[in-house]
């Protein structure tokens, strides 16, 4: 019975005598758990600015201030600018910590640093999204509901702001995975030119 090949080695791509890579995993967890927490960090900081920014455009007082829904697209485009600058943070350090794989073509280097910006990206957001299920659990535990009569004019509006704030989040999210795989692109890259 002969042995079949599912596929053929180009030449060009993998010379004869290249090492062959070692029966490691492709993926480089500490590195990626390294761009994790770079990036939830960030995140952290960027959303106390933003909190800040947010509570000091906001009044009391009826009529002052910032309009509910200039506040939403503000708070919106706050947290894309927040998710771009931590994912592209944690990809580009998961990208330059990892190790350096030897007798790979480029572009299989270049998939596996734009998976690990990914994964740090994936890893960050599941992490906070965690917290977030969290402390919503323990905050609505600790107190008691709250007897309040709205109109049909507020419920409307909390309806909008609600459905505008979940567009800014997934659109948020999208723009992070890409920009932690570019991170991670360039990391690897940059990691790559230095031995």
């Amino acid at each position: 019975m002969a042995v079949e090949t599912y596929y053929t080695v180009d030449p060009g791509l993998y010379p004869a005598g290249a090492p062959a890579p070692s029966n490691g995993s492709a993926v480089s967890w500490s590195a990626i758990g390294a761009g994790t927490v770079a990036a939830i960090s960030l995140t952290l900081v960027l959303l106390a600015l933003g909190s800040a920014f947010g509570l000091a455009s906001v009044s009391p007082w009826p009529g002052v201030g910032a309009k509910p829904s200039t506040f939403t697209i503000g708070a919106g485009v706050w947290m894309v600018i927040t998710q771009w600058l931590s994912a592209v943070l944690g990809g580009y350090i998961a990208g330059r910590l990892r190790v350096r794989w030897h007798g790979l073509h480029t572009d299989e280097v270049f998939f596996r640093d734009t998976a690990h910006g990914f994964l740090t990206w994936a890893t960050a957001t599941v992490l906070m999204a965690i917290v977030a299920v969290a402390a919503t659990i323990l905050s609505s535990a600790a107190a008691p509901p709250v007897d309040v009569a709205t109109t049909k004019e507020a419920a409307d509006a909390a309806r909008k702001a609600a459905a505008a704030f979940a567009g800014f989040t997934g659109l948020s999210l999208m723009i992070g995975a890409f920009v932690g795989s570019v991170g991670g692109a360039i990391g690897g890259g940059l990691r790559d030119k230095h031995p």
